[in-house]
């Protein structure tokens, strides 16, 4: 074995052990029948299971991170076909420009565009909440959606729109009986991606919300107060949740190719 294949390997386990050593701690000490996160590992319990879920405040924000992330996933997911749609059936002089203003949101900070439409908000009356908390992680995760979508229409889905037309099919018919039947594997896997941004972003939900609160929010307010071995299995929930998603995404891209 050569010294850069050596190297190679040295440098993939060294990369994958920071990446993931956090998250195995974390997840190991959500088992732990002791009361602090510190070694030695004291047995094996479910007892920090039992009072996450025995929490009210943590289930009730774990409630609040789904119907955020469903609801502002299924809108950007929606609004980023409807432009990536548009922009590939309607080729005009402005497509690019609208198109980096679409995309611009992935350069700017999560940070910025909070504060941003904080503003927006207080100017137009609207208070913080999951409905504000909503619209933010819709901000952010359309850019996604559209160019998810947008990678995925081609010339073949245009011919096949073209035909459906020449049938008598209206715009709208063949718009959600061919288009999005096709475009199906792009579409939820841009709902999934949305979803699982929206899932675990605390930056925006932070500053957007108020009194209704997310999970991410509600984590980093309970570790104000110190070290909870709850929030270890809340933590490991989280991720559960998180990496089920990405699974699925795989999952979805894998039968996507395999039929495409």
């Amino acid at each position: 074995m050569s010294a850069r294949r050596i190297f190679a390997i040295v440098y993939l386990l060294l990369a994958l052990g920071f990446i993931f050593l956090p998250v195995v701690m974390l997840v190991q000490y959500s088992f732990q029948d002791g009361l602090l996160p510190v070694p030695p590992f004291k047995g094996v319990s479910l007892r920090w299971y039992e009072a996450f879920l025995a929490n009210d405040r943590l289930i009730h924000a774990m409630g609040n991170s789904t119907l955020v992330a469903i609801a502002s996933s299924a809108v950007a997911t929606t609004l980023g076909f409807l432009a990536a749609y548009g922009m590939a059936r309607r080729k005009r002089r402005l497509n690019l420009g609208l198109q980096l203003l679409l995309m611009a949101p992935i350069a700017v900070s999560y940070l910025i565009i909070a504060m941003g439409l904080l503003i927006v908000f207080n100017w137009l009356g609207i208070s913080r909440s999951l409905l504000a908390v909503g619209i933010g992680h819709v901000v952010i995760n359309l850019p996604l959606c559209f160019a998810i979508v947008y990678s995925q229409l081609g010339e073949h889905q245009a011919n096949i729109e073209r035909a459906a037309h020449d049938l008598g099919a209206s715009d709208l018919k063949a718009l959600l009986l061919i288009t999005v039947p096709m475009l199906w594997p792009a579409l939820l896997a841009g709902f999934l991606i949305a979803a699982t941004l929206s899932w675990d972003e605390f930056v925006i939900a932070f500053l957007l919300s108020k009194f209704e609160v997310t999970m991410p929010v509600m984590i980093w307010s309970m570790l104000r107060s110190g070290l909870n071995p709850a929030l270890n299995a809340a933590g490991t929930v989280v991720f559960a949740i998180s990496i089920l998603f990405v699974i699925l995404i795989e999952l979805i891209q894998a039968r996507s190719r395999r039929h495409g």
